[in-house]
């Protein structure tokens, strides 16, 4: 299996299965010199690990990050960084019933029709647990972008969750972190405390849609037609486990948007840069940034993993009712969050690096 790496210039290789003996990540490409050590890796793994709450799964792994290389005395050395995270919760028994069967909305059918061999436990590669190692690689993203970037800022929030949505007059940046949804707004945050408890109580699932904002991204990154900071960002957030549909800006509701009302009017600013009346292009044209917020929202299905029986089949054809035992979310996209900020962040550091590679610090065109 290959094609196990992002990125052009900052890459990221992740590596190891569910319920393997560990995960991990190898970073390659990060400058020298930047200021980095594992409590602050960790700070970023610590929102996105597991059983911190009835709405996740409650597999409990401290998921403690261990730098193995390309750090001396607190800097990046400019070589490959490797990072290991090591399993300490598995519990493979409650795979023993699925070897030979696939799961219906899992993996198991299309990795046994392509390769002839498959991890059951925990779905071994394909299992969500993979994204530890990209939060673990993109707190490496986040320490360069601090150093190179500093006012650049990303944040995620949920946006809907099953049949629930926020409420956008409603929207508080401060109630994020305040509720276990990362939801913006703290009377939904209640509202979808009950909605999901009952689901989760019937041995059911819901999906959900997450929307990842960058603020003070630098005009110019991304190029056209093939190397697009659009496209990379779709691919990124596409990678994710689950994730069914990327949309940036105003996104599918822009197919009923006339182009007078669709255009970002644009205006000189105080400062001698362009200003714009709106942001329907979610901060970036022609594939490059404008210097906007940038908004990606991406949606991720309902988790496959559930006790309520399904039909499927096994390895040799046969007709059996399917009940995934385990433990499991509820809803994935709680945990999807702050997966979809270390993408945010791997790519768009990957593409300052790319646009100062090509470009230098300041060659491009002036205004006025």
């Amino acid at each position: 299996m290959s094609m196990n790496t992002f990125g052009h210039l900052f890459r990221v290789t992740t590596w190891g299965e569910s319920h393997g003996p560990a995960i991990g990540a190898t970073v390659d490409g990060c400058p020298a010199g930047i200021k980095v050590d594992e409590t602050m890796l960790q700070h970023w793994l610590d929102k996105r690990k597991p059983g911190q709450s009835k709405f996740t799964t409650q597999r409990r792994e401290a998921d403690k990050v261990e730098i193995l290389s390309g750090v001396f005395e607190g800097k990046t050395t400019g070589t490959p960084i490797q990072l290991m995270i090591r399993n300490t919760d598995q519990r493979s028994k409650d795979y023993g019933n699925i070897s030979e069967t696939f799961r219906p909305g899992h993996a198991d059918v299309t990795y046994w029709q392509k390769y002839g061999v498959r991890d059951y436990k925990g779905g071994g590669r394909s299992s969500a647990r993979e994204t530890a190692s990209r939060v673990a690689a993109s707190g490496i993203a986040r320490a360069a972008l601090a150093q190179l970037v500093p006012d650049l800022q990303i944040q995620g929030y949920m946006v809907q969750m099953g049949t629930r949505h926020i409420d956008r007059s409603k929207f508080d940046w401060d109630q994020i972190n305040q509720n276990d949804f990362w939801v913006p707004d703290a009377t939904a945050a209640v509202d979808w405390a009950h909605y999901l408890d009952d689901i989760r109580k019937s041995h059911d699932s819901v999906g959900a849609m997450i929307e990842i904002v960058a603020r003070k991204v630098p005009v110019g990154l991304g190029a056209p037609i093939y190397n697009k900071l659009d496209t990379d960002l779709s691919a990124a957030m596409m990678s994710i486990n689950a994730v069914k549909a990327v949309e940036i800006g105003e996104g599918l509701a822009a197919a009923g948007l006339r182009g007078s009302q669709n255009a970002d009017e644009i205006f000189m600013g105080k400062d001698g840069q362009p200003v714009y009346s709106s942001n329907h292009s979610g901060g970036i044209l022609g594939g490059i940034s404008t210097g906007q917020e940038i908004v990606i929202r991406f949606t991720v299905k309902p988790t496959s993993s559930i006790l309520t029986p399904r039909q499927s089949i096994t390895t040799s054809g046969q007709p059996i009712k399917v009940v995934t035992k385990g433990r499991h979310d509820p809803c994935v996209g709680i945990r999807a969050v702050p997966v979809g900020e270390a993408m945010m962040a791997c790519t768009l550091l990957d593409h300052f690096l790319l646009h100062r590679g090509q470009m230098g610090q300041d060659n491009g065109g002036k205004i006025g």
